[in-house]
C-alpha cells in the first residue's frame, strides 16, 4: 500500500488543480446542509486498485464524509459491482467526485491490465514488472496498481539502482575502452548494497557484461531464439530480464524462453482508465433515488 502521506500529497495537488478557489457549481446550487449517499459502481469488469486514494479525495475535501470500502485493492469485480459507499455533506461529495474517480479509474485500469499479463505467464516462473514509463507525479500510485494486479515493481527511480542502458554504455566505452573493464571499475565505485543491471542488444555483448559483474542482464528487443540463447549463455550467473516488444500477444512466448523477469512499459503507459461511476442513491429531501452518473 502507498504511504498515506504520499497519497495525501498527490490527492491534495489534484484537488487544488480541480477546485483552486472552491467548487462554484456546488456552492451555488447545493444547500449547505444537504447530505447525500453515493455508490462507486463498476461499469465494466476489472481489478480494484486505489480505494484508499479514492477515499482520501473525500476526506481531504470534508472530513465529515464517510467512505465505506466494499471491496479491497486487488479484488476482481464484475459489471454492476458496488465497490464503495460514500455518505456525508453533499457539497463535499460533489466537489471530490471527479478527482476520486479519476485516480481510482486510472489505478484500476493499470491493475486490470497487469492482471492480464500475469495470467498470460502463469506457470512459467517469469515475473511481470513495471518500468519508469509512468505518468509524471503518479508513479507511487501506478506502482501500487501494478502490485494490486499481481505484478512486481522494477526500480522506483534513478536513485535506487544502477542500470546501464545503451546510451550509458556508449559513453562508458567511448575511445575504445573495454566494456568488462569499465564495468568492473564502476563496481568498485558502487555502494556495496547497490545492484548493477546492464542492458544489451546483442548476444556478443554477454561475455563482457558477465565479466564486468552484472547482477541482472536485460536482453532488449531480442528475438525468441536469441532470448533462449542468451538464457543458456548466462546460465544462472545473473538474473535475466527481457524487455522490448512485449505485448499480451507475445508475453507468453517470451516467458517460455526461460527469462526470469519481463519488464512491460505498457502496464503504465498504455493502460486505459476503467469505467467506474459514482451514483447518488440517496439525497436529503428526495423521495426517490437519483442516479446522475459520473461528473463531466
Amino acid at each position: 500500500m502507498t504511504d498515506h502521506r504520499e497519497i495525501d500529497r498527490i490527492v491534495t495537488a489534484a484537488l487544488d488543480e480541480d477546485a483552486p478557489w472552491g467548487d462554484l457549481t456546488s456552492e451555488t446550487l447545493i444547500p449547505e446542509d444537504a447530505t447525500a449517499t453515493a455508490e462507486l459502481v463498476a461499469r465494466e469488469p476489472g481489478v480494484l486498485s486505489g480505494i484508499d486514494v479514492f477515499a482520501a479525495a473525500f476526506r481531504l475535501v470534508d472530513p465529515r464524509i464517510v467512505v465505506e470500502a466494499l471491496a479491497a485493492d486487488g479484488d476482481p469485480f464484475d459489471v454492476g459491482a458496488v465497490l464503495a459507499r460514500v455518505h456525508g455533506p453533499a457539497r463535499g461529495i460533489l466537489t471530490a467526485e471527479r478527482v476520486g474517480l479519476n485516480l481510482v479509474q486510472r489505478m484500476s485500469g493499470v491493475a486490470a491490465l497487469t492482471a492480464r499479463y500475469v495470467a498470460a505467464v502463469a506457470g512459467s516462473g517469469a515475473r511481470i514488472v513495471d518500468t519508469r514509463k509512468t505518468t509524471p507525479g503518479l508513479r507511487s500510485l501506478e506502482r501500487q496498481a501494478v502490485r494490486d494486479g499481481g505484478g512486481r515493481n522494477h526500480r522506483r527511480s534513478l536513485s535506487d539502482a544502477i542500470m546501464a542502458k545503451d546510451n550509458h554504455l556508449a559513453v562508458l566505452t567511448a575511445g575504445g575502452r573495454d566494456l568488462a573493464t569499465a564495468l568492473r571499475e564502476a563496481r568498485e565505485r558502487m555502494p556495496h548494497t547497490a545492484h548493477l543491471e546492464v542492458e544489451v542488444d546483442r548476444l556478443d555483448q554477454l561475455d563482457a557484461v558477465l565479466a564486468g559483474g552484472a547482477d541482472t542482464i536485460m536482453l532488449d528487443n531480442f528475438s525468441l531464439d536469441d532470448l533462449r540463447t542468451g538464457v543458456q549463455g548466462i546460465a544462472g550467473r545473473a538474473v535475466v530480464e527481457a524487455s522490448g516488444g512485449v505485448s499480451l500477444d507475445t508475453v507468453a512466448a517470451i516467458a517460455a524462453t526461460g527469462v526470469d523477469v519481463i519488464s512491460v512499459g505498457a502496464l503504465t503507459h498504455s493502460a486505459r482508465a476503467l469505467d467506474l461511476g459514482l451514483d447518488v442513491v440517496i439525497s436529503a429531501g428526495s423521495d426517490a433515488p437519483v442516479a446522475p452518473g459520473a461528473a463531466p
